[in-house]
């Protein structure tokens, strides 16, 4: 009989998790969360500000390939840097990845811009649209999600940021923020 009644006694106890125990269980959760999360959310921003200005910087040199290579000033278009043929042209010139240069030219939670400036280059024959003489590149977070500094550039090669996010209107704006 002992024995029949110690093990019930056992059986009681070994039942569950009382709810005070479950409470404690949960709150350590709870705070473990909160720190992670915050980190998480940090490390993902600066990842795609890592993104966006090896896009930029991507940009940049196709900018300067395509001008040496075809002869027609910088590219017209973000687009005429991309192309998913096996022949390049000056109007797909399969240097950048489809991804940048398709509408919305978007990656990593930032929009890319191009912007043709200094007026147009000679006409060259053969090319659907003229180059520029000059241009700027922009890389503008989607949200302070994406991330919290723009990116911009220009034919000098020179990444600059802005701290606030906004966009670089011009050359001069662009090389008047801070440099990488």
């Amino acid at each position: 009989m002992r024995a029949e009644n110690h093990n019930r006694k056992l059986k009681r106890f070994q039942a569950g998790f009382s709810l005070i125990e479950l409470l404690i269980v949960i709150a350590i959760i709870l705070v473990i969360a909160a720190i992670a999360i915050p980190n998480f959310l940090r490390s993902r921003m600066a990842a795609n500000e890592a993104s966006a200005v090896e896009n930029v910087r991507t940009i940049t040199t196709a900018s300067v390939i395509y001008s040496s290579t075809w002869g027609n000033g910088y590219p017209p278009t973000l687009s005429s840097l991309g192309g998913t043929g096996t022949t390049a042209s000056c109007d797909f010139a399969n240097l950048v990845d489809p991804v940048i240069a398709t509408a919305p030219y978007t990656k990593s939670g930032y929009t890319l811009g191009y912007t043709g400036t200094e007026g147009l280059s000679p006409a060259v024959a053969g090319c659907g649209s003229q180059g520029y003489l000059g241009y700027l590149v922009t890389a503008i977070p989607q949200s302070s999600y994406s991330g919290t500094r723009s990116f911009c550039s220009d034919e000098a090669g020179v990444i600059h940021f802005d701290t606030t996010g906004t966009l670089a209107a011009s050359e001069a704006a662009c090389e008047a923020l801070s440099s990488l």
